[in-house]
């Protein structure tokens, strides 16, 4: 089934009016360099999940949200401003994380107006995914739960299992491979004091997947199954670069799981090269090409099984509050015949 960009003006009076059409709304509070990509992975997954169901997204920007001049300009004409979103008519909502700045979320830019999408859409959505970040503070919002600095960075790809029977784990049976990058984690114990249901963990990097239902169905993903095979080579890149200007002081870990021996042997030689000849210009060797040629995303298949749970789920809220069609007089074909009125004893 076909997905549309909805990219009009706010106040513009286009609609689909397909029966089994859902509208979605996409908030994109990625930072400048992931703001596109963010955009491509997210939409292109819920394309590939879009088997039986018309989808149409609706794309929201929050202001508060640091950004540049390039940005803005990527957003303006395309974007929503997230006061759009109060008066809003939507089936399902989705909500990126962001890069943190802040060691506690509510000192964020924009907290107040996260914090009031939390809010919004439990009131007004079937359902809600909350990715990464935005799962954080969903739930330090809602219950008042802190996520907790790890040991070290969860970075590659893992192995999860799943740990509760669930419409979302029906493609996990066998276990999942899920893309994590963060510096922060959600304590299970206290997930689950609140009523969250734990559905995928993994033994290195702690809970994947969790859900809550309550006025509607919440979807959260500490995890990035969004992910393309690329991803997290661009996000090391530019770690390495962050290192290499002297903006980090120690060089990256690789991300777990992700490469093969081959393509972690060529990572590593540029690594001894860059701690002995620590400079700017080296960012411009930095083997993308060589990398990226080796890389797979196991867990793409998984990622579209999710989200064609989650637009299926939506569909069937969407057809529960769909009012019944009125009562139509049968057409002359559909009567029957004399002789057939005779026998069911209709005069």
């Amino acid at each position: 089934m076909p997905l549309f960009l909805d990219t009009a003006l706010a106040g513009s009076a286009s609609e689909l009016r397909a029966a089994n059409c859902v509208t979605i709304g996409f908030i994109n509070n990625m930072p400048d360099s992931a703001l596109e990509a963010t955009e491509r992975q997210f939409i292109g997954l819920v394309r590939s999940a879009a088997s039986r169901t018309v989808v149409r997204v609706k794309l929201y920007t929050i202001p508060d949200v640091p950004r540049g001049e390039a940005a803005w300009r990527t957003l303006d004409g395309r974007y929503q401003d997230i006061a759009e979103l109060w008066n809003a008519s939507l089936d399902g909502l989705i909500v990126t994380g962001t890069e943190p700045r802040s060691r506690d979320l509510k000192d964020e830019p924009y907290w107040a107006t996260l914090a009031r999408v939390v809010d919004w859409a439990r009131d007004h959505t079937g359902s809600t995914v909350w990715s990464c970040l935005a799962a954080h503070a969903a739930v330090l919002h809602a219950d008042g739960i802190e996520r907790v600095p790890l040991a070290e960075k969860a970075y590659g790809v893992f192995d999860c299992e799943a740990v509760a029977s669930h419409p979302m784990t029906s493609d996990a049976a066998q276990g999942l491979r899920v893309p994590h990058s963060r510096l922060n984690g959600l304590p299970e114990r206290a997930l689950a004091a609140s009523g969250y249901r734990i559905l995928t963990r993994s033994a290195a990097v702690g809970v994947d997947m969790f859900v809550r239902q309550e006025k509607n169905f919440q979807l959260f993903l500490q995890g990035h199954p969004e992910y393309e095979a690329s991803t997290l080579l661009r996000e090391h890149r530019r770690d390495v670069a962050r290192f290499l200007r002297g903006e980090r002081e120690s060089y990256p870990l690789l991300p777990q799981g992700y490469f093969d021996a081959d393509a972690t042997a060529v990572a590593v030689s540029f690594q001894q090269r860059a701690m002995i000849d620590r400079n700017e210009d080296l960012v411009a060797d930095f083997p993308m090409r060589e990398l990226e040629s080796r890389l797979e995303s196991p867990w793409r298949r998984c990622a579209v099984g999710i989200y064609e749970k989650w637009l299926e789920y939506l569909s069937g809220r969407k057809a529960e509050r769909r009012p019944p069609p009125p009562l139509l007089r049968r057409a002359w074909r559909d009567w029957p015949s004399p002789a057939g009125r005779q026998e069911a004893g209709v005069e």
